[in-house]
């Protein structure tokens, strides 16, 4: 049997785009006599749904790609993830759903078993667990028919479950196992999974063939890396990261176990191709074709217009500095060397005018007061200001600038520098930004040497350096990193040999900080615990408040 895995980026509730994209790949597989083609979770319609699942024209649009699929399926067997009514009273309207196709008819439908309601996943929301497990016989070989999750609980140890769907396929004498999955990116994701198809491949000694989403869903990216394992539980193929593939496997060859290299997983290489998915796919899914950066001459407007230049193209990110009378000479040579480095257009608009303006007329309120934070914002407002003014102007999507250690700490001002659409580096902490960029660097200096090595201030006073407010960032972060991505308790970070009163300002300003978080732009997400639809928090909560 010729098995052919289709790792594919869809599109939200494009069924017309999706339904053609696996309808060519169909014909591709075909033409390498194939017998068989899966392609990921939900990919009528594109993952994750969300509330969409709850218009009844829009499951009656992935039903009709369903239909379109099964008249496809003429010698060749189609296996494809889409949601499906649930036909009795009880229970969720909906279940999340592998159709297998075949002969031009719905030959068998296995519905998941295991619905994540956790981090970024919601699928209880909208789908009913199924309890019937039953292969599905084609061509000779008996298929075990997973989606995604359903391999998460290896012999029933996961504490999230109840059963163990492989365990109930497993008596009835699958040849090898199928999976549809959507499993969001994050850098430590890869190698976990390539651990759980593993351990799933060493428990049942068959062969398993998964294939992943890829492609980005707003905050959401999908990094592919569909996996084909050999029943000795080597990686027979990993394929590419960031990329869509279709590849056709012998499952004799499979059987066998030729050992295949698996991908390069380095840290800051995926991050990297991942923001640049992320970014590419925001605009390309939304319809828009150019970005605006405000360029300060600082690393992280620095990273985010350079990872923008490469998703996009360097002519459509237009730049604009915004320098004051606190901003330095240097700052402003680094920001238009990034700019003609990647080629992109750059507007220099000074806002001293503008704030003296400002402070001119709220002199009467504001007199015999000190110099504070207000004054701070007031410029930082301005350029937010300035850019929406470009936005609107020039069709143009901002894109926020601030970084995890900022957002975390609340150290960013709203309506002035977290505006924009989409937030392209709020899941990396300061250090890993400049990490990021020197791996950035490594064969050119794209981004500007003075702005990694000079201390991070957001020159808003005289003199200020971001260290005046806030801990060293190597400290801090890896407070935030115990807080945030490990859930440690105050205590357990403070045994760990940190300043308790470090400790203690730090999450204290993270937990008072929520209701700034819940106002920005949707984060791309990269790390196993981020900002956004994966992390809830109460916004008046008085814990460590």
């Amino acid at each position: 049997m010729k098995i052919a895995i289709a790792q594919l980026n869809f599109h939200i509730g494009n069924f017309e785009s999706n339904t053609a994209k696996m309808l060519e790949a169909v014909k591709t597989a075909k033409n390498q006599e194939a017998d068989l083609i899966c392609f990921s979770e939900l990919s009528t319609c594109g993952y994750p749904p969300r509330d969409f699942l709850e218009f009844e024209d829009f499951i009656s649009l992935a039903n009709d790609s369903i239909d379109q699929l099964r008249q496809a399926a003429d010698g060749i067997a189609i296996v494809v993830g889409s949601p499906s009514k649930n036909p009795v009273l009880e229970g969720k309207d909906l279940f999340n759903s592998a159709f297998f196709l075949a002969d031009q008819k719905i030959q068998a439908i296995q519905h998941k078993t295991l619905l994540p309601t956790y981090d970024v996943f919601d699928e209880y929301r909208y789908f009913e667990p199924t309890t019937e497990h039953k292969v599905v016989a084609y061509k000779g070989k008996k298929i075990a028919l997973t989606v995604c999750e359903d391999i998460w609980n290896i012999g029933n140890e996961n504490p999230l479950y109840k059963i163990c769907p492989l365990d109930e396929l497993i008596p009835q004498k699958p040849d090898f196992i199928l999976n549809l999955s959507a499993s969001p990116f994050s850098y430590k994701q890869a190698d976990t999974r390539t651990e759980i198809v593993g351990s799933n491949v060493a428990r049942y000694n068959i062969p398993m063939f998964y294939v992943n989403h890829v492609g980005a869903q707003t905050e959401l990216i999908f990094d592919g890396g569909s996996l084909v394992m050999s029943p000795n539980g080597k990686v027979f193929e990993e394929l590419p990261f960031f990329e869509e593939a279709i590849k056709v496997y012998d499952l004799d060859e499979v059987i066998k176990g030729q050992e295949h290299r698996p991908q390069p997983k380095h840290k800051y290489a995926m991050i990297q191709d991942a923001l640049v998915m992320g970014i590419k796919d925001y605009f390309k899914k939304l319809g828009f074709t150019k970005a605006l950066v405000g360029l300060s001459g600082g690393i992280d407007s620095a990273i985010t217009a350079a990872l923008a230049a490469q998703a996009l193209g360097g002519e459509n990110v237009r730049c604009v500095l915004m320098p004051s009378q606190f901003s330095s000479d240097h700052s402003i040579n680094d920001a238009v060397q990034l700019a003609k480095n990647y080629g992109m257009p750059y507007d220099i608009v000074p806002i001293e005018s503008v704030y003296d303006s400002y402070m001119k007329l709220l002199e009467p309120q504001f007199k015999g007061l000190p110099f504070n934070v207000t004054e701070e914002n007031l410029q930082a407002r301005i350029r937010g200001m300035i850019l929406m003014a470009f936005s609107n102007k020039f069709g143009n999507i901002v894109l926020n600038t601030s970084n995890k250690s900022e957002a975390a700490v609340g150290y960013g001002t709203l309506y002035g520098d977290m505006c924009g659409g989409l937030s392209v580096i709020g899941d990396i902490y300061k250090t890993e930004v400049f990490a990021l960029a020197k791996f950035i660097n490594e064969e050119k200096e794209w981004i500007p040497t003075n702005t990694i090595t000079k201390p991070p201030s957001a020159e808003l006073r005289p003199n200020q350096k971001d260290s005046d407010s806030l801990p060293e960032y190597d400290i801090l972060d890896e407070i935030l990193f115990q807080y945030i991505e490990n859930r440690k308790d105050p205590q357990d970070i403070i045994s760990m040999g940190f300043d308790p009163a470090i400790v203690k300002r730090a999450l204290r300003l993270v937990n008072i900080n929520e209701f700034k978080r819940y106002q920005t732009a949707p984060v791309l997400r990269v790390s196993p615990k981020a900002f956004g639809m994966g992390r809830r928090m109460p916004i008046v909560g008085k814990y460590l408040s």
